[in-house]
């Protein structure tokens, strides 16, 4: 089921005294979410409060965070209190590749091997070659999201197809 809202990063900081926060981005790279005027602030503990709506004055790169100056925080005690909150887009708000799949899309999908299903990918790792799938059935496996081991994701199916080589299940004996 594709969610409405997806999660883009978390609040980790406030950056001066003028409310701007800093946010740890969860994308491909922070410039990603300079293109958005409008985020979402995801609801705290309760999955039924509302998501609240917040618009960027300003937003900028720093080193590997993103700097935000939302309307309304104006100080850095209104800044504070979103410290640790997790901030989302909407999903239809991003012009992607066509072909491209968002993260939160693949997580909980189930995973198949020359037919036979070896489980649902549950983490996902981002490392410097290329991502890293964490997938647990029967047993765990760590595949990396290249064409020659991901031929194919199926998302209207609602599944992954892969080619799996020795080592990558990584509770064998």
């Amino acid at each position: 089921m594709n969610e409405t809202y997806l999660e883009t990063g978390k609040i980790v900081s406030t950056h001066g005294i003028k409310g701007e926060i800093k946010v740890l981005p969860w994308a491909d790279s922070p410039e990603f979410l300079t293109r958005f005027k409008t985020f979402y602030l995801a609801p705290a503990g309760s999955a039924k409060a509302a998501y609240r709506a917040l618009e960027a004055e300003s937003c900028r790169v720093q080193k590997t965070c993103v700097l935000v100056k939302f309307k309304g925080i104006d100080t850095v005690e209104d800044a504070a209190a979103l410290r640790e909150r997790v901030l989302c887009i909407a999903r239809d708000d991003p012009h992607i590749p066509a072909g491209t799949v968002f993260q939160a899309d693949l997580i909980g999908l189930p995973v198949y091997a020359n037919g036979a299903a070896l489980g649902t990918i549950r983490e996902i790792l981002s490392m410097p070659s290329s991502d890293v799938w964490v997938v647990r059935g029967e047993h765990e496996y760590m595949i990396p999201n290249v064409r020659a081991f991901v031929p194919e994701i199926d998302l209207s199916l609602g599944r992954v197809d892969v080619n799996l080589i020795e080592g990558m299940q990584t509770d064998a004996d």
